[in-house]
């Protein structure tokens, strides 16, 4: 059903930067709010990429609002539960998800993107593909993108979309931070016939002596793996896609000779199953969200560690908010500020737990005993109120 707020707000028209995760999403809320949104994305239709991600229990349920719950489940394979343990074989914890939330849903970022453009188009989304956005002019009644093709598009408000290096996080603050590398290198890949069996509801984290392990089971029989390299240097860490993938195998081999199971995983994985996501970034704080007709949703505001396991979540949380938002209060500028309020804390929060983990990747795994309640509690268990009126 589409509602319009108290039928005050003037905005009726947006333009969302960037067809990613957060664009789809935050288009299809605005046309749940009653706003009309088209999304440009910057390259073909038929660009895919990116490895494995999980949508967790806040996402898929952000993702009920919208009506595209379904279709990412159907994507993808759910998996409630996690192991942690060390390079050795010892379990910290092991837990078959938090009582009373759906299974986390683990995808390729690739079916991820397509099932969310897929649903968007399907109810009604325009989607306008090779739109590079290259700036933007405001005046007191909307704003215009320019784009790289030449062509410009108008609306009431624009929403970068755009990812961890936004177009759009630039023009609203030329002095906007750059990403930051974490310390870790991104690898990954799959092994097959190496004997390690894995509970299909468990993603294993494996705090390996040199190097963290993450594994789980896939429908095909192998085993799908992923590696967090230490990497001191940012240069080296970037140049790593440059590294051929047999001599990166050859590396992840010696990193886990002594690890259980990663040395038996790395053995049986073959360099053409390699994939090299380089130098993993994240954003810091990023100090301006909005300027006047101009908001920033998703990655371009807001991109914690991977070892938060919520980069997708948050990303689909943030773009229902804002519609809220938009929907029930009087202007984009009064609009954006409540939905910065709503999301920075939670978002920054979020983060900052993340970069701890990292830290722990580095030194062989957490301090004490685990509690999953008190570590995925606040995260998992958040949960939006579409009916519930957005107050400035």
């Amino acid at each position: 059903m589409t509602t319009r707020g108290d039928g005050m707000n003037p905005v009726r028209t947006a333009l969302v930067i960037g067809g990613g995760i957060a664009g789809p999403v935050t288009a299809l809320a605005l046309r749940k709010a009653g706003i009309d949104a088209t999304v440009y994305e910057a390259h073909p239709a038929d660009q895919d990429g990116g490895a494995a991600l999980t949508v967790a229990p806040n996402g898929l349920n952000a993702l009920e609002l919208i009506g595209a719950a379904d279709a990412v489940r159907a994507a993808g394979r759910p998996v409630p539960g996690m192991a942690m343990g060390d390079g050795k074989g010892n379990r910290f914890a092991e837990f078959g998800g938090l009582p009373g939330l759906p299974a986390s849903h683990v995808l390729a970022r690739a079916d991820l993107n397509r099932a969310l453009h897929d649903h968007a188009a399907a109810h009604g989304v325009p989607i306008e593909y090779g739109k590079r956005l290259t700036g933007a002019e405001e005046t007191a009644g909307g704003v215009t993108a320019r784009f790289g093709d030449g062509t410009t598009a108008t609306a009431d408000v624009l929403v970068g979309a755009d990812g961890i290096r936004s177009t759009v996080r630039g023009l609203i603050d030329p002095a906007a931070p750059d990403p930051e590398y974490t310390g870790l290198i991104g690898l990954g890949g799959f092994a097959s016939g190496s004997g390690v069996t894995p509970d299909p509801d468990l993603m294993y984290f494996a705090f390996g002596a040199r190097a963290f392990l993450g594994y789980w089971w896939t429908p095909d029989g192998r085993v799908a793996w992923f590696s967090n390299v230490p990497e001191p240097d940012a240069a080296t860490a970037h140049a790593s896609r440059n590294t051929p993938p047999a001599e990166w195998l050859e590396r992840l081999r010696d990193l886990h000779a002594d690890d259980d199971p990663g040395a038996a995983l790395l053995r049986h994985s073959r360099a053409e199953d390699l994939f090299v996501l380089g130098g993993i970034e994240i954003m810091p704080p990023v100090p301006h969200w909005h300027r006047g007709r101009m908001v920033l949703v998703g990655d371009s505001a807001h991109a914690p560690s991977p070892s938060s396991g919520q980069g997708a979540s948050l990303a689909i949380e943030s773009a229902v908010e804002l519609a809220r938002c938009l929907r029930d209060l009087p202007g984009p500028s009064a609009a954006f500020t409540a939905y910065e309020g709503l999301r920075r804390p939670r978002v920054e929060a979020i983060a900052a737990a993340a970069a701890r983990t990292n830290k722990e990747k580095s030194t062989g795994g957490p301090a004490g005993p685990v509690d999953p309640e008190r570590m995925f509690g606040f995260v998992q268990r958040f949960r939006i109120d579409w009916d519930a009126r957005v107050t400035a």
